[in-house]
């Protein structure tokens, strides 16, 4: 059983609040939505629980053990996906993902899994530069998962998808829930949000405006976000 929890996590730079004090848990397969417009502090918390950035004040536990102490650890049970690709572009499919499965301590078989996974069988050899936007999204998402963390963080997922990879992605979220892993994500599509998110936290600069339980129907949840991001 998985367990993070985050306690008044905030970020702040010399003359600008990135991010005020925000607090939440989840458990194992628990989806964790964070929407709200550019500049709304998504990104900044995201690259906290990734350990990309260090809090100014606030602390986050994964599985009991606190990242400032254990960031090791920590680094070892989550899967990260940023919001642009800044890789080898020089490297093949296989032997982009190859690298990081090294790292991971992943093998071969786990490898070929996800290129099949994330549709990029045909790929394996071609270059990441000579890909398309939507190819190479599916390619980060690929390397978020390849060791199966306890906890994956994705920071505008579906950026670049067409319509079809969009249900994929979906489709695969749901199974990673399915099967315990601890979903933190933030979107542009709302419907996405509605559809995936046990708890949507809707953010507007810096701040968490609302955190929604989300025990509504899909179409009435997307609805009322729209409604949000009007105001």
């Amino acid at each position: 059983m998985s367990e993070l929890k985050v306690h008044d996590l905030s970020k702040k730079y010399k003359k600008k609040t990135a991010l005020y004090p925000i607090s939440f848990e989840a458990s194992s397969g628990t989806c964790i939505v964070l929407c709200g417009g550019n500049g709304a502090g998504k990104s900044t918390m995201l690259q906290m629980l990734a350990s990309i950035l260090g809090p100014t004040t606030g602390r986050v536990t994964l599985n009991g053990k606190d990242l400032k102490d254990n960031r090791k650890r920590y680094l070892t049970n989550i899967g990260y996906m940023p919001d642009d690709f800044q890789a080898q572009e020089m490297m093949t499919v296989s032997e982009f993902l190859s690298f990081y499965a090294s790292l991971r301590k992943v093998n071969r078989e786990r490898v070929l899994e996800v290129i099949d996974m994330i549709g990029l069988s045909e790929k394996k050899k071609v270059l990441v530069k000579q890909l398309s936007k939507g190819m190479r999204q599916r390619l980060l998402f690929a390397q978020a998962c390849l060791h199966k963390p306890d906890l994956l963080i994705l920071d505008e997922p579906t950026n670049g998808l067409d319509p079809y990879w969009v249900n994929v992605f979906i489709d695969l979220l749901k199974k990673m829930k399915a099967e315990g892993t601890i979903l933190v994500f933030s979107t542009h599509m709302m419907d996405v949000a509605a559809e995936m998110g046990d708890k949507i936290l809707f953010m507007k600069d810096g701040k968490v405006l609302k955190i929604i339980e989300n025990e509504t129907e899909k179409e009435k949840m997307t609805l009322e976000l729209l409604r949000l991001h009007r105001q």
